[in-house]
């Protein structure tokens, strides 16, 4: 699960984001202050962090240069502050993306798939089972043979992966693979994907291993 903290001390807009990521298959951790934000870094793992630049016990520029003394975590800046030269000084400071308030939940999610994506490109290899996947090429392979995927198959083998821990639903599937192709996607159609995804990866499609039908909740990788 991808675990991300929240240094936010509006908590309507807390819990808003609270609500809608976790839906998305999200950890969110929520804190309103500087100081218990920086203890927590210390004591958790964190794959993300979504910092606000106005907070009541300082400003998170600062927090910023605290957080990175600490740990090299991505961070977002989220502010209503939409100046340019803030923009600029948040960029300039190293942080991976700055959102100004108000935004839409489908751009904060785009946001963060694209900061955790390009971070992540570093892990060049994912091994589950006998498969192999290569983030940099994009290619995949059984038993160390290529197997040829689509585009969608490949996005869709690798989001399942990526979240290997969790159960995902099919609404959270589609919304993940939906930008790969322009092909109609929808819930009757990703059950063929998936369908051909395991004729090519699985060894055994009637008795499949890897990919696994969690009935009426959605999917999971297999342990």
């Amino acid at each position: 699960m991808i675990n991300i903290l929240l240094v936010e001390d509006d908590s309507i807009i807390s819990s808003s984001i609270k609500y809608y990521l976790t839906n998305e298959g999200f950890n969110l951790v929520c804190i309103n202050n500087i100081k218990d934000g920086i203890e927590n870094i210390k004591s958790s793992n964190y794959d993300l962090i979504l910092l606000d630049v106005t907070l009541n016990d300082g400003n998170g520029f600062d927090m910023f240069y605290e957080i990175k003394k600490i740990k090299d975590i991505p961070v977002i800046f989220l502010t209503a502050l939409d100046e340019e030269i803030n923009i600029v000084r948040g960029l300039e400071m190293g942080a991976d993306d700055y959102i100004t308030k108000p935004f839409k939940a489908r751009e904060l999610l785009s946001r963060i798939k694209n900061v955790l994506r390009h971070c992540s490109s570093e892990i060049e290899e994912l091994k589950i089972f006998n498969i192999t996947i290569n983030t940099r090429q994009a290619k995949v392979y059984k038993n160390s043979e290529i197997v040829f995927l689509t585009a969608l198959e490949y996005k869709l083998l690798l989001t399942l992966v990526e979240n290997r821990k969790n159960i995902l639903s099919r609404e959270q599937i589609l919304a993940n693979i939906w930008d790969v192709s322009e092909d109609f996607v929808n819930d009757n159609t990703l059950s063929v994907y998936i369908k051909r995804l395991r004729e090519k990866i699985e060894d055994d499609i009637s008795n499949p291993k890897i990919i696994i039908t969690v009935r009426s909740v959605g999917y999971k990788i297999g342990e």
